[in-house]
């Protein structure tokens, strides 16, 4: 399945809602969305992962070039609703170290607001209240 993007702003914040799967043939228009979106002026970007069913390391290499090209740019990449496959692959890779991620997107906005009270998300946590019995 392509890979499909879709924007909408949350309170100067850019919402990209992704569809599909993150492989090695699909993180190319992520990463030209993240382009456009850093030459429009928009820094504050959340990338919602509900709908993406798989990511492979040519996903998860791209996801890191997009963070990259965001802070380099004043801004900041986070993520929101990753499905549990998705979360145990960042803590797996350590890059839940590198993300912010958050459950919801009320949380992933006000993290950008330091006057906002947040939820965090505790990626461990949710790791260990989801093992297989």
């Amino acid at each position: 399945m392509a890979l499909s993007i879709t924007e909408r702003e949350h309170e100067g914040v850019v919402i990209l809602h992704l569809n599909g799967r993150l492989t090695v043939g699909e993180s190319n228009p992520l990463r030209e969305k993240i382009g456009e979106m850093l030459a429009s002026n928009h820094k504050n970007i959340v990338l919602d992962l509900e709908e993406i069913d798989y990511i492979d390391s040519t996903g998860l290499g791209g996801m890191v070039i997009c963070y990259t090209q965001v802070k380099k740019a004043g801004g900041t990449l986070k993520l929101m609703k990753l499905n549990r496959r998705n979360v145990e692959l960042l803590a797996l890779t350590r890059l839940h170290t590198v993300f912010e991620v958050f459950a919801e997107e009320t949380d992933a906005v006000n993290s950008y607001f330091p006057d906002r009270e947040i939820k965090r998300f505790d990626i461990l946590n949710f790791i260990q209240q989801n093992q297989p019995k």
